[in-house]
């Protein structure tokens, strides 16, 4: 019974790290592409301005 019981709460442990790995992947893709967009969004504005200067 105590081993069923350990085994047990080592797979409730192990869903509990799963899960906080899940949501800081999430927060770290999320972070990404809106870093992504931003530089994005950089290039295009100086290019603008780069081409309206010539």
């Amino acid at each position: 019974m105590r081993r069923a019981q350990g085994a047990l709460e080592y797979l409730f442990m192990l869903a509990a790290v799963l899960i906080l790995v899940a949501v800081a992947v999430k927060v770290i893709m999320n972070s990404v592409y809106d870093l992504n967009r931003a530089v994005s969004n950089y290039t295009t504005q100086v290019r603008r301005q780069l081409l309206e200067n010539l």
